[in-house]
């Protein structure tokens, strides 16, 4: 099969190539799906997962890419829940073989049914800021009606789904960017936008919720907008202090196919679109690795 790979850890989007790999064999548990989209996450290449096993064993040439939509076309021992030439979407192992390939190898729990009117495209930019998006606001940020949430990097793929999900939960919306990502995160979801290095974040006040993507000086300067009870939830790093009153945490992303299968209905509905930027084929991977080439919105590649 036809796979995207890396070997060298130093060398950037110059150690990717375009080449021919064996297709993966499914051990217990797995399926093995034929890959009609990919995503991808830029800065997978620094992972210790995309060079190593879980025992921290080297495994290059390795493939990237951890977000896929396509057709399961083999059923490892053991495996329930999916069948052969079931439509599906979800996540790689983070130290596997990713999905930049015709083939993958993945955990069956890993995946949820794909309907069968939502096109592959779109099922391949979900999973990651789907997922994500959903365990910041239910499992750690504890989303209520009628709260406030401030979502920095709104019109991202991440935050553009987090004030999707947190605007039909209820909440009120305060989306931050670039001065020039004003009217995507608006149109996403937000009721008020800040654009960061121009407005005063401190002028937003108090409010219940932070979901942060950025981290640094941003994500620092949060921790002071936290009301007392509230939460700020992050996934750039492990946040350096705590709220006076509140909690600041942070997390990775999990599989979770129920999770999935109702990220699923609401883009089946329209309640949930994607942030799609560019779709590109699998010959110009390399190319969409590198940030200067790189579109506004999530980049997807197709395979099959």
């Amino acid at each position: 099969m036809q796979a995207i790979t890396v070997t060298d850890p130093d060398a950037g989007t110059a150690g990717m190539r375009l080449t021919d790999q064996p297709e993966p064999h499914a051990v217990e548990n797995d399926v093995i799906v034929r890959v009609h989209a990919s995503g991808f996450t830029p800065g997978e290449l620094t992972w210790s997962g995309t060079w190593t096993d879980r025992a921290g064993r080297d495994r290059t040439p390795s493939i990237p890419g951890h977000e896929l939509a396509g057709i399961v076309t083999e059923l490892g021992f053991g495996t329930t829940g999916l069948s052969v030439g079931q439509r599906v979407f979800g996540l790689a192992d983070w130290t596997r073989n990713g999905t930049l390939a015709e083939y993958v190898a993945v955990e069956a729990r890993n995946l949820a049914p794909l309907p069968a009117d939502v096109d592959f495209v779109t099922g391949a930019s979900l999973p990651i800021s789907g997922l994500t998006a959903w365990q910041a606001l239910f499992d750690h940020g504890r989303v209520q009606a009628g709260q406030s949430v401030l979502v920095h990097g709104a019109a991202g793929g991440v935050g553009s789904a987090v004030a999707q999900l947190a605007r039909e939960a209820g909440a009120h919306i305060i989306g931050t960017g670039r001065p020039a990502d004003r009217d995507r995160a608006l149109d996403f979801g937000a009721h008020e936008f800040v654009a960061l290095g121009v407005d005063d974040l401190t002028a937003v006040g108090h409010v219940n919720l932070v979901i942060d993507v950025i981290g640094g000086e941003i994500g620092d300067q949060s921790v002071d907008l936290v009301q007392p009870g509230g939460t700020l939830v992050t996934i750039a790093a492990p946040p350096a202090r705590q709220p006076k009153e509140g909690r600041a945490m942070f997390f990775v992303v999990e599989p979770n196919r129920e999770q999935l299968t109702a990220i699923a209905e609401r883009a089946r509905s329209g309640r949930l679109r994607a942030n799609i930027g560019a779709v590109r084929p699998l010959a110009e991977a390399v190319d969409a690795f590198n940030p200067t080439t790189r579109a506004v919105g999530k980049t997807i590649i197709t395979i099959a």
